[in-house]
């Protein structure tokens, strides 16, 4: 089966967890912004965690399912409707042939995450389905989805039969959404503050007491140079006690950077392997998914943690996915 692109929305891609084992070659891992939302939404249909969604930024695409399918989204409120009636997030959404998923105006803009049953079955590159827009490599063709596309679908799991079984709708009514759901995160208003948790980085002694106060204390806002690359931030200057140039050091997804302006750099998924930039702080694992919502205007405060926190955190959101995982197969089974 496949799902036809009826509008491409603004800039959507396939995407997968990302492309490991190859940062030493100079190949950046890409996938999910928010590996978390991506991950949620494959549980929710019965996917193997792994397997390629869409990543919707701002506007998402309008699709025609051109046989039954078992949906999910996550994360932002695009405003979603199947055939013309609002689709909820966080749930598994069975769909009949012919269904068309359509994005309106959203009240608030961000990205969201659409998995299907089966994952979207493009070609593997390098052991993985994610789309690097900048080398034009994996998702469809490299690039991002073009009106007219047909997206393959790969074969259900035995656990997205037993839910699509559950909760498959009537022909005519065309889908039927899941009477549960996981719990669904607010989207952020466009100029909301949104606060991120750190660890200082390897060159964070370098910075001046001042700087150092300022990075934990000041407000940054995103501005408009942010793609899925980096995000440049505006905000109090940040200054090192030396001038002396550094060699050029491994770098990766939440990486904070300080060019000689400083101004920070927040590293994002396609981010380069290695950088020459001081590396202030890094965004702990547990909260950079939250960089994929910090479009530009958003308000981001960083708060230090300590690496026990950052642990804790990181192992509290694996157990809720291992949580959602149980509870999924238990709800198949009612």
């Amino acid at each position: 089966m496949s799902i036809r692109v009826l509008k491409p929305g603004l800039l959507t891609t396939v995407q997968d967890l990302g492309r490991f084992g190859y940062q030493k070659t100079g190949l950046v891992i890409s996938g999910a912004l928010d590996a978390v939302a991506l991950r949620t939404a494959n549980l929710l249909v019965g996917n193997a965690e792994n397997a390629a969604g869409l990543e919707c930024t701002l506007r998402g695409p309008t699709l025609r399912f051109e046989a039954d399918a078992l949906l999910a989204l996550t994360r932002a409120d695009l405003a979603a409707t199947i055939n013309g009636q609002p689709v909820p997030r966080g749930r598994p959404v069975a769909v009949r042939a012919g269904a068309v998923l359509a994005f309106g105006a959203a009240p608030a803009a961000g990205r969201a995450w659409l998995a299907v049953a089966g994952g979207v079955a493009v070609p593997l590159v390098l052991g993985s389905r994610a789309t690097y827009l900048r080398a034009a490599l994996g998702g469809l063709n490299g690039r991002a989805l073009q009106a007219g596309d047909a997206l393959p679908v790969g074969e259900w799991s035995a656990l997205s039969r037993r839910l699509f079984a559950q909760i498959a709708p009537a022909e005519a009514a065309g889908w039927a959404a899941a009477p549960w759901r996981t719990a669904v995160a607010p989207t952020p208003q466009p100029g909301a503050e949104v606060v991120v948790r750190a660890l200082p980085g390897p060159e964070y002694a370098q910075f001046t007491p001042e700087s150092q106060r300022a990075f934990g204390e000041e407000i940054f806002t995103v501005t408009t140079e942010a793609d899925r690359m980096g995000c440049r931030l505006s905000g109090p200057a940040l200054r090192r006690d030396s001038d002396t140039e550094l060699l050029s050091s491994a770098v990766t997804f939440g990486t904070v950077q300080v060019p000689a302006g400083g101004h920070p750099i927040v590293l994002l998924a396609d981010c380069q392997t290695t950088g020459g930039y001081p590396r202030l702080a890094q965004v702990i694992a547990a909260d950079v998914g939250r960089l994929a919502q910090a479009l530009p205007g958003t308000r981001l405060r960083f708060q230090l943690v300590a690496m026990a926190e950052a642990q804790a955190l990181y192992l509290a959101q694996q157990q809720r996915l291992r949580d959602l995982t149980r509870a999924v197969d238990l709800k198949s089974l009612c």
